[in-house]
């Protein structure tokens, strides 16, 4: 055999053997399906932990399956009364879904990037409609898919370490997981403002915002979770004023100001356009520091996600969590067939 068929067939092998390691990586075994989440019982609750650290606790469609799965599981145990889901190492809650691992098989499997996103959409609305009490302690880097499975539950947990963003614009997506559902219903036009952005909410403004239900101080968690935990079959009601105890208890910048506040009536007139191109004309007109910042930072955005995204929200203001999910599937298979997405992720590898 020739040398250089020889190298023609070493190079087929390897992309065929890359592929297959990604699609390992996508479907997951059970071995790594068992480390990437932890489910167990703890007193009357079920408790998920997304157990990828070193990743930022990414979610693959193996974790979206078992939550999923398991989550059925509980909502008919009459010995489960409530549900935690928690991110373990500390630095992140989720930081959204694997999509580097997306990208990497790009459209060389179509089907395996509509089980994610039609499996990922699936459980946000499931969890939306969760027959027993939901609480997501969004401790934390919380982004993306790490949204999408705690702002759509009863109770969402901020301490002073969350940091909360849709930064998808950034990366030729949109803000997706039901961003066009809970983004438009922020006060005035603060969740347009989020997602064309991304910009970053920390600590007690992830909860004055509105993303969050309570703020906690980071070191009362665990305890929290062992009085959630020790509840006697708990009601709704019963979850609430033990979160409500621990957030009252809470000092830690209280009497902060929202950071957006002094910016709102800016973001409120400068983004209630109805088109990219206004928008960018809005604060370019408005001048001041905070506009032309925000100016700067659109312009690195992909042009085709920042459409996407205004649209998305503009429709969605108006529609139901469903409808909305299913609208943004269809978003997400577009995007899938195009190039942005692909060179957004690689930009920042």
């Amino acid at each position: 055999m020739r040398s250089g068929e020889m190298w023609r067939l070493l190079s087929r092998f390897n992309s065929f053997r890359r592929t297959h390691v990604i699609l390992q990586h996508l479907r997951m075994s059970k071995h790594t399906d068992a480390a990437e989440v932890l489910l167990e019982r703890k007193g009357c609750a079920g408790v998920i932990t997304l157990n990828r650290p070193k990743l930022l606790n990414t979610l693959t469609v193996g974790m979206i399956r078992q939550i999923y799965t398991q989550l059925k599981k509980w909502e008919q145990d009459p010995e489960t009364f409530l549900i935690i889901i928690k991110g373990a190492g500390g630095k992140a809650f989720c930081a959204g879904g694997d999509i580097r691992a997306i990208s990497e098989i790009g459209n060389k499997n179509q089907k395996i990037l509509q089980d994610f996103f039609r499996e990922e959409y699936m459980l946000n609305n499931y969890i939306a409609s969760y027959r027993k009490p939901y609480v997501a302690l969004i401790h934390g880097i919380t982004m993306g898919g790490g949204v999408g499975v705690s702002v759509h539950g009863q109770f969402r947990v901020a301490t002073e370490k969350s940091l909360f963003a849709m930064p998808e614009t950034a990366i030729g997506l949109f803000p997706d997981v039901g961003g066009g559902y809970f983004l438009p219903r922020l006060q005035g036009k603060l969740g347009y403002f989020l997602g064309l952005t991304g910009f970053r909410l920390k600590g007690r403004d992830v909860y004055t915002a509105g993303i969050a239900t309570h703020f906690v101080d980071s070191e009362k968690l665990d305890t929290l979770e062992e009085d959630l935990s020790a509840l006697k079959a708990p009601s709704s009601e019963n979850v609430a004023d033990v979160l409500e105890t621990y957030h009252t208890k809470s000092k830690i910048d209280r009497d902060k100001s929202f950071i957006l506040e002094e910016h709102m009536d800016k973001i409120n007139s400068c983004f209630s356009a109805n088109t990219v191109e206004q928008i960018i004309e809005n604060l370019r007109q408005d001048g001041s520091s905070f506009a032309l910042e925000q100016l700067k930072v659109i312009n690195k955005m992909s042009p085709t996600s920042l459409k996407i995204t205004l649209r998305q929200l503009m429709e969605g203001s108006s529609k139901t969590l469903q409808e909305v999910l299913t609208m943004e599937y269809r978003l997400s298979q577009s995007c899938m067939r195009g190039h942005d997405f692909y060179e957004g992720v690689r930009a920042r590898k």
